[in-house]
C-alpha cells in the first residue's frame, strides 16, 4: 500500500520504518497509526524481512499526539475517530499490540525527542538504541489523560515499578543518559552513528538466526512476561522443541555448526510455524 506518513524500505533482510511527518516532529495521527499497523502486516508476511528498525525523519523520533485540534484534542466526543472503526479502542494500543504479536524482532533507533506516543510505542520494541541527543517523556499526567498504548503493562516490564512510577507520576521529560540508567535503552550513540549501530544489530539477527526460531522465541519471551508459573513456559517449550527440532532448520543449525560454516536456514516464518501458533488467545473488543 502507498504510505503518506511513514517511509518503508527493505534492504538485505532489514525493514526500516521511518515516521515521516518531520514538519510536525513526527507527531502521530490516525493515518500514521493505520500505516504502522499495515506495515507490520507486510513485515510478518515477507520472508525477506528478518528484522525491523523504526526511526524518525528529521530531528525527532515522535513528539506524541498531534495537538493541532487544540484543547479538545483528546475529546472523542468532539473529534471523530480517524484511526479505524469506532470500537472505543485507543489507537496507540492497536499499534503496540500489533507489534507485540509480530514474528520479527523490532529495534528502535530513537533519534530525537520521544514523548507521549513516541515513548509508549517504543516499549513494544524488543531492543531500543538512542541518540545521545534524544529526550523521553511519559507526559500524560501533565496533559490530564491516561497513559496509553498499553504502556502500563509494557513500562514496568522494561524498567521496573519504581522507575516507571517516577516517570509517570512526574510526567517530566528526561534526557538520554537517564533513559540509559533507567534501563529504557540498551545503548547511546552519536546522532550520525545511531542508524549504523541499529543496522549492525539487525544484521547479526538476519545473518545468523533461523526465522521460525526467532518468531517462536520472541513470542515466548513476551507472552511469558505475564505467566504466573514456570509451568506455563514448560507447556510451550515442550511442543516447541518437538516441532522445531524435527524441522529442516534445526538439522541445518546442527550441521552448519559441526561443519564450521555459516548456516543456510530456509524455513518460513510466514508459512512454517507450528500448527498451534499463535497459541495465545486473542482478546476481542465488542
Amino acid at each position: 500500500m502507498p504510505y503518506q506518513h511513514i517511509l518503508y524500505e527493505v534492504a538485505d533482510g532489514i525493514a526500516t520504518v521511518t515516521l515521516n511527518r518531520p514538519d510536525k516532529l513526527n507527531a502521530v495521527n490516525g493515518e500514521m497509526i493505520n500505516e504502522i499497523i499495515a506495515a507490520a502486516d507486510v513485515i510478518d508476511a515477507d520472508d525477506n524481512v528478518r528484522a525491523v528498525i523504526v526511526t524518525g525523519a528529521g530531528r525527532a523520533f515522535c513528539a506524541g499526539a498531534d495537538l493541532s485540534r487544540g484543547a479538545a484534542t483528546f475529546d472523542r466526543n468532539a473529534n471523530p475517530r480517524d484511526d479505524g472503526p469506532n470500537t472505543g479502542r485507543d489507537g496507540g494500543g492497536r499499534v503496540t499490540l500489533r507489534i507485540f504479536d509480530s514474528k520479527k524482532p523490532w529495534i528502535g533507533a530513537i533519534n530525537g525527542p520521544a514523548v507521549g506516543f513516541g515513548m509508549t510505542m517504543q516499549l513494544a520494541f524488543d531492543i531500543r538504541l538512542a541518540s545521545d541527543k534524544a529526550r523521553f517523556g511519559m507526559v500524560f499526567t501533565r496533559r490530564a489523560v491516561v497513559m496509553e498504548a498499553c504502556s502500563s503493562w509494557f513500562l514496568t516490564r522494561a524498567v521496573g515499578m519504581g522507575q516507571a512510577q517516577e516517570w509517570v507520576m512526574t510526567g517530566r521529560v528526561f534526557d538520554a543518559d537517564e533513559a540509559l540508567r533507567g534501563g529504557l535503552v540498551r545503548s547511546l550513540h552519536a546522532p550520525d552513528d545511531l542508524l549504523q549501530a541499529a543496522r549492525e544489530l539487525a544484521r547479526e539477527i538476519a545473518d545468523n538466526t533461523a526465522a521460525v526460531s526467532v518468531a517462536y522465541n520472541r513470542n515466548l519471551l513476551w507472552k511469558m512476561a505475564g505467566a504466573d508459573h514456570p509451568m506455563e513456559a514448560h507447556k510451550l517449550d515442550s511442543p516447541g522443541m518437538r516441532a522445531l527440532g524435527a524441522a529442516a532448520d534445526a538439522k541445518e543449525g546442527v550441521s552448519s555448526f559441526l561443519e564450521k560454516r555459516a548456516p543456510k536456514f530456509t524455513d518460513s516464518a510466514a508459512t512454517d510455524m507450528p500448527g498451534y501458533y499463535p497459541w495465545w488467545r486473542q482478546r476481542v473488543f465488542e
